[in-house]
């Protein structure tokens, strides 16, 4: 079974995000970059599975040469080859055409169920859409026996089985499986295993970021004496507007 990752390179959570050029780029000085939480969790899965299934697991990123790193992880991960595609994501439907591009003979495709800097959550039924196989996402649970994969997905209030042939694509969340931290031997042997590096396609641009802004900043805390009901009562009322 041969398996192809998704995997973004996305901004880490604790990193103090500003932007630049009138706010029409993400300023990347001192931002830590790291594979997608969610993508982490597909990754996870399929070296599970090339563990137990004997299966193979190629990575797969689309960006410049800044993201190599963050494909070396994935490498250390467990992973034992990676392609990048050598452009920047500008949307999804340019990231999607990329993946569906170097996806064809693969059996099982997994990504995040989003990326955490767009949350987008539409790259893997574009992905379906064009390699015209089946699609799943949220999965939270995955089994391959033969060339059937059976799915638990999470739908609104509740659990869903869902069953389908290979080849597929499965966007993928938490509990599917527990993240891996690379060991030493790990991330010794990313550095031989083979990376290639191949141009993107052309694909019609769709649509542009125009500039991006950060969220209104908190207000101060007003602390209200425990003994003083009546303010509190009258500032939730006038201020805050909650009664």
């Amino acid at each position: 079974m041969k398996i192809l990752v998704c995997v973004s390179n996305v901004p880490d959570t604790t990193s103090k995000i500003a932007f630049s050029d009138n706010n029409t780029k993400l300023d990347t000085n001192g931002v830590q970059f790291i594979i997608g939480p969610y993508d982490d969790y597909a990754l996870a899965r399929a070296v599970e599975l090339k563990e137990t299934a004997g299966a193979s697991v190629t990575v797969i990123n689309v960006g410049l040469v800044e993201t190599e790193p963050t494909i070396r992880k994935a490498l250390a991960i467990g992973a034992d080859d990676a392609i990048r595609v050598n452009a920047f994501p500008t949307d999804s439907l340019f990231v999607a055409a990329q993946i569906a591009e170097q996806a064809k003979g693969y059996d099982l495709i997994l990504m995040g169920r989003e990326s955490i800097d767009f949350n987008g959550g539409v790259v893997h039924a574009m992905v379906g859409e064009m390699l015209g196989i089946p699609s799943v996402s949220p999965v939270m649970k995955l089994d391959i026996n033969g060339t059937k994969a059976t799915m638990t997905i999470e739908i609104e209030g509740g659990k869903e089985q869902v069953e389908a042939n290979l080849p597929l694509v499965a966007g993928c969340q938490e509990p599917i499986a527990e993240w891996k931290i690379p060991n030493m031997r790990g991330i010794m042997s990313a550095r031989t295993k083979p990376l290639k590096v191949v141009e993107a396609k052309s694909v019609e641009v769709t649509s542009v970021n125009k500039s991006f802004e950060l969220p209104a900043p908190k207000g101060a805390v007003k602390m209200i004496s425990a003994d003083n009901v009546a303010e509190l009562v009258t500032r939730l009322k006038t201020e805050a507007k909650v009664l």
